[in-house]
């Protein structure tokens, strides 16, 4: 029985914000076997911030990204390998990279608001003969109509695929419902869904995103990710198994690769815990958690009142700088208290 949705296994990309970008060569290739012998069918890999993010602002990497890139196609099987890409911070070059080095499936991932900085990308992806995915992140910054909007340049750019993302993990089940239904019903192309786990709702939302006609769907073994991870690979597979909906995928086999192999690699548990709410409450991007985190311990703030700021000034990924400015004025004002 053929699948009604294609699963993309993110670990190895938005997981990588769970390590600070430090995974080592033995443990993407682990990963990437474990993946592929169970029958994931996509493997996305890169820096948590996509191709070239390995920087002061965003975090270096431990390993080169075109190393574990060029390891996981050498590792898959029958997988096909994805690369994430931000404008701006990826370039053309990068792409051209990726390709050679096998990858076959370019992410172009812009702000739910900025898909007219893609068309370059998106446009090269399909020159070299790359599936192309268009990603909106942030999406619950936008009403659906906007997010069509939006989805429709990314589709006219040549776009294979369109997701709508909840980096913040600020979406409801009925918001999330809305936004695919809205793309489904707009696009000729194929939808998908990133979800995050902030609220506790990830695998709802990618269930209510299958209900609402997406065909692609995210997750990140062992719930891996930024803020409080993604959707959990190993979770969704197995409810779909519950379910009757068909995956091609092993959950028992995903189970083993999430217990000894990626939870083992996390520097810290992935939990819905305060700051993660937080997160989630205030509509902050997900990769801000550990950042707002070391801000805090730095100026002596309330790591939630550094969320819930950013939140109200509408900070969106790119502006991690903000996260320090934020926390200094607020220090500035306890101590103009005293």
């Amino acid at each position: 029985m053929t699948s009604p949705f294609r699963l993309t296994d993110s670990t190895l990309r938005d997981g990588s914000h769970a390590v600070a970008h430090q995974y080592t060569l033995a443990q993407v290739t682990d990963i990437v076997a474990g993946l592929d012998a169970a029958g994931v069918p996509v493997i996305e890999v890169s820096h948590g911030d996509g191709l070239g993010g390995s920087s002061f602002n965003y975090g270096f990497s431990g390993t080169d990204e075109m190393t574990l890139i060029a390891a996981a196609v050498a590792t898959a099987k029958q997988a096909r390998i994805a690369c994430l890409l931000l404008p701006g911070i990826g370039t053309a070059e990068d792409l051209k990279a990726i390709h050679d080095a096998g990858a076959s499936v370019a992410r172009v991932a812009t702000h739910c608001t900025e898909a007219d900085i893609a068309e370059q990308h998106i446009g090269m992806a399909k020159r070299l003969g790359m599936e192309a995915v268009g990603f909106l992140m942030m999406s619950h910054m936008v009403e659906p109509e906007e997010l069509l909007v939006q989805a429709r340049l990314m589709q006219e750019f040549g776009a294979d695929v369109v997701y709508c993302v909840d980096s913040a993990g600020a979406l409801t089940v009925p918001q999330a419902r809305d936004r695919i239904a809205a793309l489904v019903q707009g696009l000729h192309i194929g939808v998908g869904m990133h979800a995050h786990e902030n609220l506790s709702l990830s695998v709802a939302i990618s269930l209510a995103a299958l209900e609402a006609g997406a065909t692609h769907i995210d997750g990140c073994t062992a719930g891996a990710g930024a803020g409080a991870g993604n959707c959990p690979t190993e979770t969704l597979v197995t409810v779909c198994q519950k379910m009757g909906i068909e995956t091609g995928i092993e959950a028992l086999a995903l189970m083993n690769v999430a217990e000894e192999i990626v939870r083992p690699a996390l520097r810290r548990p992935q939990l819905v815990d305060r700051a993660a709410l937080t997160l989630g409450l205030a509509g902050v991007y997900g990769s801000f958690m550990l950042h707002s985190e070391r801000a805090a311990e730095r100026y002596g703030v309330p790591q939630a009142d550094i969320l819930l700021e950013l939140g109200r000034r509408r900070a969106v990924g790119g502006q991690e700088d903000m996260i320090i400015d934020v926390a200094l004025e607020l220090a500035a004002r306890r101590d103009g208290q005293r």
